[in-house]
């Protein structure tokens, strides 16, 4: 087990003259189905130890993330969780879907950050000047300060914590989802590319809560590719 992430990165950056720091993770980014899901928690000087138990949402069983959500929100009360639909991922692409529900996050928090840490090497969050003229409506006007650190997740509790708020939304999302769909097994795999997952493309196509722009397996090239080859052919 890795050690247990502090507050000693996000109070370096408070120290720095912020006042508020939204500390973000995403989830879904790699899935086959499903939304793809930013959490956010925001921090200042006065936030206090992250409630016992709190690491990257990967390295925790279901029920342990489940409950440290109540723990989570009573710890850092200004928090949200955003989500980008498998729609709006075929229609705009990843990174711009991301971007999306991280601004729906970031709208749901009640006080506005003077700054975002970001998990990950890349700030998907702030606005490409290309993405303001053709990316997704809805984004925010203004996106705070952006700092990006490699392994948030695991090295800082408010990012973990994020990572945690995250990773129950989609989850719940996914296990309702498989009352509809029970071949896929999203229950239990939440939309990852798991064999009966894979299985149950191969034997029954995507649904609408795919990304059918990817190459989905056991599903041939994606429609729109498809298309393009016929045409070609003709």
């Amino acid at each position: 087990m890795s050690p247990a992430p502090s507050l000693r990165h996000e109070r370096r950056l408070l120290r720095e003259g912020r006042t508020a720091l939204a500390c973000s993770d995403e989830v879904g980014r790699g899935a086959l189905s499903g939304p793809v899901t930013i959490g956010m928690v925001v921090v200042t000087e006065q936030t206090r130890t992250a409630p016992q138990g709190v690491r990257d949402s990967k390295l925790l069983t279901p029920a342990a993330r489940e409950a440290l959500v109540p723990k989570i929100r009573r710890w850092a009360p200004v928090h949200g969780v955003g989500h980008a639909t498998p729609t709006e991922i075929d229609e705009y692409g990843i990174i711009a879907a991301m971007r999306l529900a991280g601004h729906r996050a970031l709208a749901q928090l009640a006080v506005r950050p003077d700054a975002v840490l970001l998990d990950g090497n890349h700030d998907y969050l702030s606005i490409p000047e290309q993405a303001a003229l053709f990316g997704p409506p809805g984004l925010a006007d203004e996106v705070p300060p952006v700092t990006t650190m490699i392994k948030a997740d695991m090295r800082c509790a408010a990012v973990a914590a994020a990572s945690i708020l995250a990773k129950t939304a989609r989850d719940a999302i996914m296990v309702q989802l498989a009352t509809e769909h029970p071949e896929y097994g999203w229950e239990l795999n939440k939309g990852y590319s798991a064999p009966e997952h894979i299985a149950a493309l191969a034997q029954h196509g995507p649904t609408l809560h795919h990304r059918r722009s990817w190459s989905l397996p056991g599903c041939g090239p994606a429609p729109d590719v498809a298309v393009a080859m016929t045409e070609a052919v003709v």
